[in-house]
């Protein structure tokens, strides 16, 4: 608990510095190439046009899903999962990766993941504002669902936060774990209520899915963007154990990452 509190301060205490920071980490990514930031849009376009054909197209034969048409369903899920993937790699990685060149500045390391994490969210927002508009002329105009919208990125912020602790703090230690989680993100895309709704599954497998935390988020952005309902209050015990979740691998990452972080410069 203590290195709970302790990690929660510093990132209050240097939360200015976490969003100057981000869009330093934000622009250095894209800075040698000629179309700079845009890539982070163009290439999330040209993996949802895959998407949607392979998907949409192929397998599904344009079927709809709960009268909702495949195209409209799939982007509503789907613009939240490049912010989860990008999130929870570069997260992962942050420390090992910067540690040098930021060792020697004045603020405490839990700050390195945030920013890395924090740098994902500008093109993830902008991405947003184009799936809005994309909505508005598909037939699913703004409505007051979207109100929830930020509940579900302070939640998604949250839990990819609490995950870099831990994953970046192993990714020092030992740097396998960066490419076991690249294997774990690719089954997760496929795991989640992206591409295919989990309704044909027997109720017992679909609780076994609802254990990934990414399926709340997911399902509450699709809520939100197509109207459907109060996902976080129609479904306040799924809401009350993925809170619990986020509390608990945040706890027990601040406690591996105060722990280790003395040491960090030791095992690279």
């Amino acid at each position: 608990m203590r290195a709970g509190i302790t990690v929660l301060m510093e990132q209050i205490k240097y939360f200015y510095l976490v969003r100057r920071l981000s869009v330093y980490e934000l622009k250095s990514t894209t800075m040698n190439t000629y179309l700079g930031m845009a890539w982070e849009l163009i290439n999330p376009m040209i993996q949802i046009s895959i998407f949607w054909f392979v998907f949409g197209y192929g397998i599904r034969q344009r079927e709809p899903i709960e009268d909702v048409p495949f195209f409209q369903w799939m982007l509503a899920g789907i613009v939240v999962w490049f912010l989860i993937n990008n999130g929870v790699l570069k997260g992962s990685k942050a420390i090992y990766s910067k540690i040098k060149m930021l060792s020697k500045m004045n603020f405490p390391m839990s700050v390195i993941p945030n920013y890395v994490i924090f740098s994902q969210l500008y093109p993830h927002l902008v991405l947003l504002l184009i799936v809005m508009v994309v909505l508005q002329f598909a037939g699913y105009p703004i409505s007051v669902y979207y109100l929830q919208l930020p509940i579900y990125m302070f939640a998604v912020m949250a839990l990819l936060f609490s995950i870099s602790l831990i994953t970046s703090t192993l990714s020092t230690i030992a740097q396998d774990v960066q490419m076991f989680l690249q294997s774990i993100m690719r089954m997760l895309l496929y795991l989640s209520p992206i591409l295919w709704p989990p309704t044909r599954l027997p109720e017992w497998l679909q609780m076994v899915m609802m254990i990934n935390p990414f399926y709340y988020i997911v399902e509450g952005y699709r809520q939100s963007l197509l109207g459907g309902e109060w996902f976080f209050i129609a479904n306040w015990e799924y809401s009350l154990y993925f809170w619990s979740l986020v509390i608990v691998l945040f706890l027990f990452g601040s406690y591996l990452h105060v722990k280790f972080r003395r040491h960090f410069v030791d095992f690279l």
